[in-house]
């Protein structure tokens, strides 16, 4: 165990880094996973922490699952781990993991795209959505939000560990998908549109998710092979992506169940 009582230590700087601005694990090569239940998911999945640091207070009742699963343990004072968490309430552990490498987008898998969806709880939201439902690859097009921050790693509760992720992609990028393309959205109005609940959806497939006050781009829609729309008899005029995507994937899951 290692005990770091400096602010200016490399070690806590990089930490309050990667916890604070959402794009640091590209620059660092390192994701900051803070609280329980994340490291917990990460751990069910396989994943090795490179690096676990505990306040000082919880250190000595710390579960051994926690202090044996990196090789390096850091302590911190109470007052510093709380310097360099974002949380309200401080977890008092976390894990380092080595971001993961840029991977190859995988051809025929069930997948979910992120076309410049900006809100983290949004993005967090339908990966877990994609996880539960059988959607393996999550892939995101310029401009969505970071899928390693901080905010969309909580809002992701655990889906991270269970997919295939790859962002900063370009509609081109997408051209080695072997399946059709779905788009959801009310930006183009009913008619051109069918309804969710009648459609033939098609399996394995990608669904296009788009940006919360755009929809889907015209270079995406315009290759769509389906187009659908949400009923919606209570009104509104349209529903928030999150919802959507978790209604359009579980119905592509039961669909293919029945």
């Amino acid at each position: 165990m290692n005990l770091i009582t400096s602010r200016d230590n490399p070690l806590v700087k990089d930490l309050r880094r990667l916890s604070q601005d959402s794009t640091a694990y590209r620059k660092l090569g390192r994701i900051w996973l803070e609280g329980d239940h994340l490291c917990r998911a990460a751990l069910a999945r396989g994943v090795k922490p490179e690096h676990a640091v505990f306040a000082e207070s919880l250190w000595a009742t710390a579960p051994r699952e926690w202090t044996q699963a990196a090789e390096r343990n850091t302590v911190l004072p109470d007052a510093l781990f709380d310097e360099i968490s974002s949380l309200e309430s401080p977890a008092q552990m976390g894990f380092v993991l080595v971001a993961p490498a840029s991977q190859a987008l995988i051809s025929t898998t069930p997948t979910v795209v992120l076309d410049r969806v900006q809100d983290v709880g949004n993005v967090g939201s339908i990966l877990r959505s994609a996880s539960a439902f059988g959607f393996k690859q999550v892939l995101a097009i310029k401009g969505s939000a970071a899928l390693w921050s901080p905010k969309v790693l909580r809002a992701g509760m655990g889906a991270h560990f269970g997919l295939h992720l790859v962002e900063g992609l370009s509609v081109e990028d997408l051209n080695i998908l072997d399946m059709p393309w779905v788009a959801t959205s009310s930006h183009q109005g009913p008619l051109l549109h069918t309804l969710l609940a009648e459609a033939k959806l098609p399996m394995p497939c990608a669904w296009l998710m788009g940006h919360e006050g755009q929809g889907v781009s015209a270079a995406l829609a315009e290759r769509a092979a389906l187009h659908v729309r949400i009923a919606q008899p209570g009104g509104e005029e349209s529903l928030n992506v999150a919802s959507a995507a978790a209604i359009c994937l579980h119905a592509s899951a039961t669909c293919h169940l029945l």
